[in-house]
């Protein structure tokens, strides 16, 4: 993995913010207040500063018993999930983690994707990183020790480790066929995870899986050091001390009238995937003529006012009326 030292946190560069590739970020975050108090004052301190910015807002958590050891995952059954998740007041869950700072037994407790400007007002303003002209969501992620299964996320994210120590294990999107990804429609957070067990993978279970380890990187951050992960890179991300805070940043490198491409595959799993052969790699050719290869040449033959939904890019007005018509033939 490409490593970096030295950026100016208020003047990273584009190349690094559209790279297709994972970079890690040493000591990116080394001058936030939030980072320094990390260091020097530990959990306690920094506790105490966020309390300064916190206005009684309560956040999603998931909490579970000691017995899954960190792993927020499916129960046994594969019905349900083996933790609970609930709202709970953020100041709540600081006094919880600092009470079980000492405690190896603790239950893992865990608050993810949530919105610093809604839960800490101001905070952003004093940590904050410059990203040019992207208006990127900034996401708050809290608890003790945890493993979050590898998955992928649509956005580019910049992660930033304010506290304690996570270990990420990225694997590029090809590398999907040795994950064993789980349901799509039935997941802890609404993203498809992989099935492996990181910290005991069973091999009999998921051979494939050693193939994706051979290509995985892996990089250890503590307090100051940032990843660019790169839109749909798996990625599985361990908390490793009794009080961890990451930030990170989403951003998304396409138009804001474009609707999530997880709708195209849902649609495609109910519309193709149980073709006959022949059909499906027919179909295969028209995606592959229209989307995936498609180009300046692909509707250069129409005169430019009858494209219609084959005008690149599609403006807002005709993804309105596609997604419109969309609506009405799902609804027939």
């Amino acid at each position: 993995m490409l490593e970096m030292t030295g950026l100016d946190p208020l003047a990273l560069p584009d190349p690094l913010l559209c790279s297709a590739e994972p970079v890690l970020l040493r000591g990116l975050l080394a001058d936030w207040p939030a980072v320094q108090l990390a260091r020097q004052a530990k959990a306690p301190g920094l506790a105490h500063y966020l309390r300064g910015f916190y206005r009684d807002a309560t956040v999603g958590a998931w909490s579970g018993p000691v017995e899954i050891q960190g792993r927020f995952f499916y129960d046994q059954a594969f019905t349900g999930f083996n933790f609970k998740s609930e709202r709970l007041k953020l100041d709540q869950v600081l006094d919880t983690l600092l009470a079980q700072l000492e405690d190896p037994q603790a239950p893992a407790l865990y608050v993810g994707s949530t919105t610093v400007d809604t839960c800490l007002p101001g905070f952003r303003e004093a940590n904050d990183l410059k990203l040019g002209d992207r208006q990127p969501l900034m996401s708050l992620w809290l608890g003790n020790r945890s493993r979050i299964a590898a998955h992928y996320d649509l956005p580019d994210n910049l992660a930033c480790v304010v506290a304690g120590r996570r270990r990420f294990t990225l694997f590029a999107p090809e590398q999907i066929d040795n994950l064993y990804v789980g349901p799509l429609d039935f997941t802890p957070a609404g993203q498809a995870i992989s099935l492996v067990d990181f910290a005991k993978p069973d091999f009999e279970q998921f051979p494939k899986f050693a193939q994706a380890l051979q290509a995985a990187q892996v990089a250890e951050l503590g307090p100051g050091d940032a990843i660019f992960i790169p839109s749909m890179w798996w990625h599985h991300v361990e908390a490793l001390e009794p009080f961890n805070l990451l930030v990170n940043y989403w951003w998304r490198q396409s138009p804001e009238q474009m609707d999530a491409p997880v709708n195209a595959l849902m649609l495609a799993l109910m519309t193709l995937r149980d073709l006959p052969p022949a059909q499906r790699r027919a179909w295969a050719k028209l995606f592959d003529h229209y989307v995936f290869a498609a180009d300046a040449e692909t509707a250069a033959h129409i005169p430019a006012h009858a494209r219609r939904v084959l005008a690149a890019p599609l403006d807002e007005d005709s993804a309105r009326m596609l997604r419109a018509r969309l609506l009405k033939n799902l609804n027939r």
